[in-house]
């Protein structure tokens, strides 16, 4: 006999109805999960969830052999799910629920003809199972319905007492229920429902399962043998609808924490401007500028400077300092931003105290420094020529030379000097106008030795120039002096009043001094004669011995006189005289000019013997003046001493007629 399986139509419909009911929900709290959890889905903490529940149990029936139906009841039971992933989890499950069982036929007639009623006993069902649960919205959410499908057991166990009375002879004689006991069988079960989260650890689920396995047999026989059997091998359909109290274990995953603020920017260091390309100046302020810029625009910014390592200055970007001497000096302005930081985060209300991790306070941005280097030099004013013109003078003893020379300066101030002095210093000489660029130089009391040689020297010429500042420079230029031999003047041969011997002083200045000199070959000796206004003009009148043998007289100028008697006593020969070649004496007489420097020496006017002029020799201004100036006169010298005024040859003859004077 074919047995067909009876479907009740609710519990089709209430699984229908739980997954559409639920799937819509979860649809249309779509967006306000995402509201409620701030965009992340998984924010919930379901990782565990144990899950107490209860409802209903519905069977349906197994119609073949006397029609087994087990009585709808209630159910009760728990859960424990795992949820692996966002999307998976795996749940472990029992629940315990009555299904009495009634034979819809009676099994039999009792002895006396009569219909045996149909047999049932209590029953109750336990099952259990692990199933795979597949959620349609992500763990965490707000409302998350799901599928699941597993296998699992059902233990069918009818009641003891109803074992006690089955086995009973009398029973068992009619109904042949001698082995009703346990029987357990594999089950699938396959359904879902949605969960609802009431709190972060509680929630509601709504459950809707069917059962497949097949039909118990209760170790019943499964064919006819004239009591109650079941057949075997059926199937029995099962239909459990539950509603739950979730407890989600664990804590609810933090949310993201609020980005921290950004480090504030500190200032830019920039550059330090002002002196680029410019002179500095030892004395005048320079001013610099500091170019850093905020970090944050509408920062405010302090700055302090320091110059060789000191403060200085004031809280500005501009700083001026005066160099007070000059080398290095070093410049450094360090920029601070001295707007307040703002304050340190708080939590927000929607971040558990559990999930805050206090950001570090915004703190002040770091400093910015910058530095240079001011250099203040030397800055003396430029010469940039200094010239002689003419550059070859002569002595002042060569008359018809040229004697000065035009010094010009050309002198530029420094960028820090300002107006320029100016002075000219020669090493010999004299100069003119020397505070001008432009001034005289005279070589006429530049000093030579006298001698026979010509003599040349070098002056050199300074101009130095100074700035306002007291800076100088200086530079020079040399002019050569060029000088012919030179005269050598000995000491004035001193006569008496109206006479024209020669003493014996003026011996010794001729013959000790002017003679040896002369025999050198460099001198010629040249004698000057000079007589004063109060003397006469001639000198006495001497005889001569004429060519016939008469003695003639003859007048002579006194001073005349006096420098042939000069050149008797250097050329005579003879007695105490000199040596002399006549021919290097030559002679001038000038009367009563007295315009060269008189020279008397130690030789006065006496004429005593030598010995006895030496206890003096003071001569008075008249007596000085009855003189013959002694000269040595280069003989390749083409000028002669100042004294000369027309010097003649001597001449031989009258000197030699002469002789040796006495």
């Amino acid at each position: 006999m074919k047995i067909r399986l009876k479907y009740k139509p609710v519990s089709s419909a209430v699984v229908g109805a739980v997954l559409c009911l639920g799937t819509a929900y979860g649809q249309n709290t779509n967006n306000t999960t995402k509201m409620n959890s701030g965009g992340n889905s998984d924010e919930l903490p379901d990782l565990v969830e144990v899950t107490p529940f209860g409802g209903v149990a519905l069977y349906g029936d197994v119609n073949g052999g006397l029609g087994v139906h087990m009585a709808d009841g209630g159910v009760a039971g728990g859960s424990v799910t795992f949820n692996l992933t966002r999307w998976i989890g795996i749940q472990g499950w029992f629940d315990w629920s009555r299904g009495n069982v009634e034979f819809k036929t009676p099994s039999g007639l009792y002895p006396d003809g009569t219909i045996l009623p149909n047999y049932s006993f209590h029953n109750y069902d336990y099952n259990w199972g692990i199933d795979p649960i597949f959620y349609l919205r992500p763990r965490g959410s707000r409302v998350q319905p799901y599928l699941q499908v597993g296998v699992g057991g059902i233990q069918f166990t009818p009641d003891g007492s109803d074992k006690s009375a089955a086995r009973a002879p009398t029973t068992d004689a009619l109904f042949h229920s001698a082995n009703l006991n346990d029987n357990l069988q594999v089950a699938l079960n396959y359904g879902g429902g949605v969960k609802f989260h009431l709190t972060d650890h509680v929630g509601l689920q709504f459950d809707a399962r069917a059962f497949w396995s097949r039909n118990p047999t209760f170790d019943l026989p499964n064919y006819p043998d004239g009591g109650i059997y079941i057949p075997a091998k059926q199937k029995l359909n099962q239909f459990q609808g539950t509603v739950g109290l979730v407890f989600y274990l664990g804590e609810k995953k933090c949310p993201p924490m609020p980005p921290a603020p950004a480090p504030l920017v500190g200032p830019t260091g920039g550059t330090i401007t002002g002196a680029e390309g410019a002179t500095i100046c030892q004395g005048k302020p320079v001013t610099l500028h500091s170019t850093a810029t905020p970090g944050t625009a509408g920062h405010t910014l302090s700055y302090a400077w320091t110059l060789n390592g000191q403060a200085s200055g004031s809280n500005s970007p501009d700083f001026t300092f005066t160099p007070n001497n000059t080398g290095d000096f070093a410049v450094q302005v360090t920029v601070t931003d001295t707007t307040p930081p703002p304050p340190a985060m708080t939590r927000p209300k929607d971040i558990p105290a559990r999930c805050w991790v206090q950001p570090p306070a915004p703190t002040a941005p770091a400093p910015a420094t910058a530095t240079t280097t001011i250099t203040v030099q030397e800055t003396a004013p430029t010469i940039s020529s200094v010239t002689a013109d003419p550059g070859t003078l002569s002595c002042a003893a060569n008359t018809s030379g040229t004697h000065t020379a035009t010094l010009t300066g050309a002198a530029t101030p420094s960028a820090c000097g300002g107006n320029l002095t100016y002075k000219w210093t020669v090493t010999e000489g004299s100069v003119t106008n020397d505070t001008s660029p432009t001034a005289t130089f005279d070589a006429s009391t530049v000093n030579f030795e006298g001698g026979a040689q010509g003599q040349s020297k070098t002056v050199t010429a300074t101009l130095t120039v100074t700035d306002e500042t007291g800076k100088t420079a200086s530079k020079t230029t040399d002019i050569t002096i060029n000088c012919q031999p030179q005269f050598v003047r000995l000491s004035d041969v001193i006569f008496a009043k109206n006479n024209a011997r020669v003493n014996n002083c003026g011996k010794r200045v001729l013959i000790d001094e002017a003679a040896p000199r002369s025999q050198s070959g460099d001198y010629d000796i040249v004698l000057v004669g000079h007589r004063s206004a109060d003397e006469m003009a001639n000198a006495r009148e001497e005889r001569r011995r004429g060519r016939r043998g008469r003695h003639e007289a003859e007048a002579r100028a006194l001073d005349e006189q006096r420098a042939l008697n000069c050149a008797a006593v250097l050329s005579g020969g003879t007695g105490t005289c000199g040596h002399v070649d006549p021919s290097h004496i030559r002679v001038d007489w000038v009367g009563t000019d007295q315009t060269s420097d008189r020279q008397p020496g130690l030789c006065g006017t006496s004429n005593l013997p030598a010995q006895k002029e030496r206890r003096g020799s003071q001569t008075s201004s008249a007596d000085s003046d009855r003189r013959v100036e002694v000269y040595l006169v280069p003989r390749s010298s083409t000028t002669m001493p100042p004294a000369v005024k027309n010097v003649k040859p001597l001449p031989e003859n009258e000197v030699k007629s002469l002789g040796c004077p006495k």
